[in-house]
């Protein structure tokens, strides 16, 4: 009886040996031409749509086109394994369920997320403000969107945030206006302060002539004139802008002899009294 038993055994082993070869060496055959083929469709359909449309977009259809082909190369190996595809739907089903309730905060985003690919308030590259943070925007997902800050460190922000947010797009159009509050003293002429400002800005090589810089008399300050200063330039060149302009009005004002006062304050007790009295005394 045990020998029957044991050449039983053999013959079954032999048997699911036999079996399991083919199906393993079939599974290998789909995962590497699956994944190939879903690398190669991923990418050439995000070349495709970034020529005719968007980076965003094209980002976005490659994700699409990859997990979508990933879920029914999944599906074709479990299929090849042996189970059922309508349990695993049913078992899906439920599992969907579960997970629905317990991912609101999650479903949220993703309906956020659509909400801002469809409007387009911004695309990849593209620098934004929210809030405080101020970064190029990396990628546009549907659950959020990443940020490289300037100092190089990364941002993650959800969709829901960004919706519910003022969110500034500081790149969207070519052209940005650089403006400036000026003081001067009291005792300055606006008319030359003007005039030497105009100059300024016209040899700097990264104001533009058109649209034409605003330079204008705003007011009058606690302790000084308060004078406008607003400068159009290409959105790239903010930063050597900024670094040419500035020390260029302190230097010019310092050989024209115009003052860039500080906050004075003056105690006065009325026109009966008599001057407070100041005695200097030495050490």
């Amino acid at each position: 009886m045990n020998s029957e038993t044991t050449v039983e055994t053999l013959s079954i082993d032999k048997l699911l040996a036999s079996e399991a070869v083919p199906i393993i060496l079939r599974i290998l055959v789909i995962i590497i031409i699956g994944l190939f083929l879903l690398k190669t469709v991923s990418s050439l359909s995000a070349r495709i749509v970034k020529n005719r449309s968007s980076p965003q977009n094209a980002m976005l259809t490659r994700k699409m086109v990859f997990y979508g082909g990933f879920s029914l190369l999944f599906v074709m190996i479990l299929q090849e394994l042996g189970f059922s595809l309508a349990a695993l739907l049913g078992a899906a089903g439920i599992a969907g369920i579960a997970l629905g309730f317990a991912s609101q905060t999650s479903l949220s985003n993703v309906i956020s997320g659509i909400f801002l690919i469809s409007e387009k308030p911004f695309q990849i590259d593209d620098i934004i403000r929210v809030g405080d943070t101020v970064g190029m925007v990396l990628s546009i997902d549907l659950l959020s969107v990443k940020l490289r800050k300037f100092d190089n460190t990364f941002v993650r922000i959800p969709n829901e945030s960004l919706i519910k947010s003022e969110l500034t797009n500081i790149t969207r159009f070519p052209i940005r206006r650089f403006d400036l509050d000026l003081s001067v003293a009291y005792r300055e002429d606006i008319k030359k302060v003007t005039e030497v400002l105009h100059d300024i800005v016209s040899k700097n090589k990264y104001a533009l002539e058109q649209p034409e810089p605003l330079i204008a008399f705003t007011g009058f300050g606690e302790s000084a004139l308060k004078i406008f200063v607003g400068v159009w330039f290409s959105k790239t060149d903010f930063m050597v802008l900024r670094e040419t302009l500035l020390p260029e009005i302190k230097r010019r004002f310092e050989e024209e002899g115009i003052e860039i006062p500080f906050p004075h304050r003056t105690l006065y007790t009325g026109s009966v009294t008599n001057p407070f009295p100041v005695k200097m005394v030495d050490d």
